[in-house]
Order: C-alpha cells, then structure tokens, then sequence
C-alpha cells in the first residue's frame, strides 16, 4: 500500500463529473486500498478518487473511532432521502483548514458495487449519512463550500488561499534553515 498525494481545491479535477468504474481488478483493488491508507494518515473519515487525482466513482469512508470499519463504494449513488435536514460542521482533506456548516438530509440509502463489483445497500444515519453525501459530492465535480452561500463560499476560498501562502512561508523559512517540515 501506498500514501498517495491529496488533491487541493481548486485542482480541476476536483469540478470533474467522474466516470463510472467498468473494471472490477487487481488494480482498482490497489488504488481503494491506498484511498484507505491515505484517508488514515490525513487523519479523515472519506476520501473520494478525484482527490487523488483519480475521476472514477470509487470512494473509501470509515466514520469510526476505531478506523475498525471501511466501506468502499463504487459507482454509488444514493436511492433514498429523508425529508428531515441535518445541519453539520464540515471539512474537506481538499480543502485543509477550512471547515463550515452545511444542510444535508439527515438519513440516506446508498447503493453501490463493492471491489468485485457484486451490488449492496447501505443505510445511513449521523455522521455517516453526512459523510457519504460529502463523498458522493465529489464523484460530481461538487466540493463541499458549493452548497455554501456566496458570501461564505468566498470567505472560505480566502482563508484557504491564506492558509497555503503560510504554509508556502514556512516551507520557505524551514529550507532557509535546513528543517523539513517533519523535524
């Protein structure tokens, strides 16, 4: 397995429609394995393909304490929503530092292939359900500060762009003085 490079917004594969897996093999295998160890380290609770570059419909979550329990889904799509709306503070590995509230129904169904491509059903409820619509977003070019209104959506674009020229700073100042950013 490898750690495998996140995408940061606003990298255009991120606003890409994915396309639908037709290959159930060893190295779709692979890639939802490295998504899992990739997703682990960041620390998250989903990634989807997109943000490692990848625009196919493949998405790895696991929404436990004990990172004990991961769903990969493939070609998902969601069959059932309730009408109740929950409000959840979220974030984004594509998007590091930013987080905000967003609505989303509160409890989905959501039908996908698994590696082998046999077909399954999921329920989802809490953080889980929250966490499937964030990553099934993504499968549709649509990064959470979407659903955001204007005013908020760049408010966030401005603290991400802050967020990377301080980042690119210290990079600057650890080079300067033969750190790396692991020291």
């Amino acid at each position: 397995m490898a750690k495998l490079p996140i995408v940061i917004y606003p990298n255009p594969v991120l606003a890409e429609k994915c396309a639908p897996v037709t290959v159930f093999d060893e190295k779709l295998e692979t890639l939802a394995k490295d998504m899992a160890e990739t997703m682990y380290a960041a620390p998250g609770v989903g990634l989807a393909a997109p943000q490692v570059g990848q625009p196919i419909r493949l998405v790895v979550i696991d929404v436990t304490e004990e990172k004990n329990d991961l769903i990969t889904l493939v070609n998902p799509v969601i069959t059932e929503k309730s009408e109740e709306i929950a409000e959840c503070e979220e974030g984004c590995l594509s998007l590091p530092g930013v987080w905000d509230r967003v609505k989303r129904p509160a409890v989905v169904t959501v039908r996908a292939q698994d590696l082998k491509g046999d077909f399954f059903e999921r329920h989802c409820e809490g953080l889980l359900a929250v966490c499937v619509q964030h990553e099934l977003d993504h499968l549709d070019g649509v990064v959470f500060i979407d659903h955001l209104s204007r005013l908020k959506k760049e408010r966030d674009k401005k603290k991400l762009h802050k967020l990377k020229l301080e980042a690119q700073k210290k990079a600057k100042e650890d080079a300067r003085n033969g750190t790396s950013p692991r020291d």
